[in-house]
This record gives C-alpha cells, structure tokens and sequence, in this order.
C-alpha cells in the first residue's frame, strides 16, 4: 500500500485559513456583496477579489497563472475556489513548495511566500468580509497569538501604498488603540484597522 504524503505545517496552516475564509464567503448573502468593507476604497466584493489577486501573485513566482475560473463577479466562491485550489497544488508538491524565488522582501522557498503573505490575508481579510457583512469578526485567538510577533515589528516600507506592485496595498497607516485593548483590536490597529469600525448607514 502507498503512503500518503505527509502535509507539511504551511499547507495544513494555509488550508486551514482557506476554510475559514470559504465560511465567510458562503455566509454573505447576495445583497451584501456590494457592502462597504472596513477598506476605504473596497466593498466585500472587492476584499475577495484583492484576494484572488494575491493568490495570483504567488503563482507569478514560478511564471504560472491562475486556472481558468469564474470571474469574482460572476461568482465569488466559486473564483476563490479555484485560486486556493492552484496554491494548495504548489504546496502539495513538495519540488514547487520548496523551490526559492524572487519575492518583494527577498528570495525564500513559495511555501515560505504563501504562508507569510496570502494565507495571513486570509486571516487579516476575513476580518474585513465579516466585519462588511456583519458576521463574527473575532479571529481564531491561536492565530491572533502567532500573529503578534511578526506584525509588532511592520518595516515602514510595508505601508507605502504599491511599494509590492501595482494595486498592492501591505499596510495602512497605524490606527492608534488604547494600551489596554485587546491582542486582536492592537493587531488591527497596527496594520491600519480601526477595530471599531462599523459599516455606513
């Protein structure tokens, strides 16, 4: 009998994250889809497409592009559907996962890539989609707690709008919280989220 590969702690991260996410999408209602996110210039729409986009950018590493799918204004689940299931396909096959590339913050392995930039949005943007159509905000706290170190410690350059690329926004400016906040709402606020956000009227 076969053994089956064993996955690796970034693809059982990222799928995790991808799951999570897939839950939100599901849960937004049709009308909600065009809802003003906690981004100024992005709906809930726009959140997912700004993740697709992402899912894009790892595969340009290794000069590959998403598959063909629906557009996210065809049908938003369906597009991340497929993008996530191109990422997750590099990080099942250990020779792409481990093969180092170019990035904007320097050479590292694609698995290392996707489990800093796009499987983190996934956590971070989730916020976001639930937040612009009114679901449970709150992030898994074991997350939150991973996330701390890292996001304590954001390089300036991280907030200069398409210092990554074209229509790539990293960080906004810093959302000052009080002291006593929580670790979510300090990290929301370090990445330029107002953790008291609340969609218009």
């Amino acid at each position: 009998m076969d053994e089956v590969p064993k996955i690796s702690d970034i693809a059982s991260r990222y799928q995790s994250r991808a799951n999570a996410f897939q839950a939100k999408i599901i849960a937004v209602r049709p009308e909600q889809w065009s809802n003003q996110s906690p981004c100024t210039d992005w709906n809930a729409r726009d959140v997912v497409r700004h993740i697709i986009d992402m899912h894009g950018a790892m595969l340009r590493t290794l000069d590959r592009t998403l598959s063909p799918a629906p557009t996210v204004d065809e049908d938003p689940l369906a597009a991340f559907r497929a993008a996530r299931a191109d990422v997750e396909a590099l990080l099942h096959t250990p020779e792409l996962a481990t093969t180092t590339t170019e990035t904007p913050a320097g050479p590292m392995s694609v698995e290392d890539h996707i489990d800093q930039v796009v499987s983190a949005d996934l956590v971070l943007h989730g916020w976001d989609l639930a937040k612009a159509t009114g679901q449970d905000p709150t992030m898994n706290p074991s997350e939150v707690l991973a996330m701390w170190p890292t996001v304590q410690h954001v390089p300036d350059k991280f907030r200069i709008p398409e210092a990554f690329g074209p229509g790539i926004i990293v960080y906004g400016p810093e959302v000052k919280v009080p002291e006593d906040s929580s670790l979510q709402d300090r990290i929301l606020g370090l990445i330029g989220r107002d953790p008291n956000w609340t969609p218009p009227k």
